[in-house]
């Protein structure tokens, strides 16, 4: 008794904090889209079987590859959410895709309610969901009350939590306890262990990465003829520098000065993480005594020596096609790495520095078999990419260790829709 009277109190002081707040939440241009579709001020909310969760467009993707595999059963009405605009876009692409398919399916896609208690009880009660999917690390309170109420299935699938967030829930275990979901599939052991002090250890298993069934494992495009095979001659020694960001322009000018000092019949690309950064990497190079030329301006065979800045969008793959290894950006200054899968899949000898936290998911052992790797600074950065240009290597063979290393983990959306499927 005595705890249910502290919650009670708790979603009191919970509601009346949302109710003082949401007014000035109008005002956040993040949260203005959808706004009365996050409050209900405009209910648009049917019944659904299932309920899928997901926080922004990361998330929305690994909803779009559970739509891709779930069961026909388990498939007659559906609601996806989201807390962003991105997100919620993605979502309509997938629930469209669905569609196509399953043309006797009820799919709606929206935002996700504000977690004031009146305002979820309110969507609950109007969805009345048999299962609610959370992806990755969804813990709203008010939600998981309300589904608890309510008799729902409640997972989370493909969940994950740092330590950092698990001793602010571990400020209140008994609270949280309490709302326990039903089962918990996490991506990794420490995941799992991390959960398993928050909620105990029942119903929380290891699944695959959801991420690793999106990477295409079939073979790149055959194209006739590459748009930069009119600049980038057949056995140029290109390397490219991608998504660099901000805080790293002055180690990737090392990196370049360096390359070219050592190796000066090199071509470079760079490809700056942000357009905007485009005249500051000009006056840059400039200032530098380098060579440069404005991808948009090309017009015949690159000078050997030659910096590529890129300013067009959509031509990182075509460049990765070209290259004899690639640096991926994001992971020199504490920032959390960019996507390095992709030159991978193409074959290309990829490194990237100390800083990829984003793509932790990925694994230590991807670094450990020296399929990616991973630098300690900018100097190693360049002294990796000068060995990568005088010992070549055989890009099949590359993009085969790869492809290995991500088949092995691939299989936890099948693993997802089992479990949606066995209480559907």
């Amino acid at each position: 008794m005595p705890n249910r009277l502290v919650d009670k109190a708790f979603f009191s002081i919970y509601d009346a904090a949302w109710a003082a707040l949401t007014p000035m939440l109008r005002k956040n241009h993040r949260l203005a889209d959808g706004f009365r579709l996050r409050t209900l001020a405009k209910p648009e909310l049917t019944q659904a079987d299932l309920w899928i969760q997901s926080a922004s467009a990361g998330e929305a993707y690994l909803a779009w590859e559970i739509l891709k595999r779930l069961p026909q059963s388990a498939s007659r009405s559906i609601l996806l959410t989201a807390n962003t605009r991105q997100g919620v876009e993605i979502l309509c692409q997938a629930a469209q895709e669905f569609q196509n398919y399953h043309r006797q399916a009820a799919v709606q896609v929206t935002y996700f309610p504000f977690d004031r208690p009146v305002t979820m009880q309110k969507a609950i009660d109007a969805i009345r969901p048999h299962v609610m999917v959370l992806l990755e690390s969804e813990l709203w309170p008010a939600l998981l009350h309300g589904l608890k109420r309510s008799g729902a299935r409640v997972f989370i699938i493909n969940g994950r939590m740092t330590q950092k967030s698990l001793c602010r829930y571990l400020i209140w275990p008994s609270f949280w306890r309490n709302l326990r979901p039903d089962a918990i599939l996490a991506i990794s052991r420490e995941d799992a262990v991390r959960f398993a002090r928050l909620f105990g250890p029942q119903g929380v298993t290891v699944m695959s990465n959801i991420k690793f069934d999106r990477l295409d494992g079939s073979e790149p495009p055959v194209m006739i003829e590459n748009p930069l095979d009119a600049y980038l001659p057949f056995g140029s020694d290109f390397l490219i520098l991608g998504s660099i960001r901000q805080a790293e322009e002055k180690d990737a000018t090392r990196i370049i000065l360096e390359i070219l000092r050592r190796h000066p019949d090199t071509v470079i690309g760079l490809f700056p993480r942000h357009m905007h950064r485009i005249e500051h990497w000009q006056q840059m190079l400039k200032a530098s005594g380098v060579p440069w030329l404005l991808r948009s301006e090309l017009k015949a065979v690159i000078p050997e020596g030659s910096v590529i800045l890129w300013d067009v969008f959509g031509e990182l793959s075509l460049a990765y096609m070209k290259s004899a290894g690639a640096f991926v950006g994001g992971s020199l200054a504490p920032l959390g790495g960019q996507n390095f899968l992709e030159p991978l899949m193409h074959g290309i000898p990829t490194i990237i520095g100390p800083h990829w936290d984003n793509f932790r998911w990925v694994g230590q052992a991807i670094i450990d078999r020296k399929i990616v790797q991973q630098a300690s600074s900018w100097r190693d950065v360049a002294e990796r990419l000068i060995t990568v240009i005088n010992y070549p290597s055989n890009k099949k063979t590359v993009r085969l260790q790869a492809l290995s290393y991500i088949r092995h983990r691939q299989g936890g959306t099948d693993t997802a829709c089992r479990l949606i499927g066995e209480y559907l």
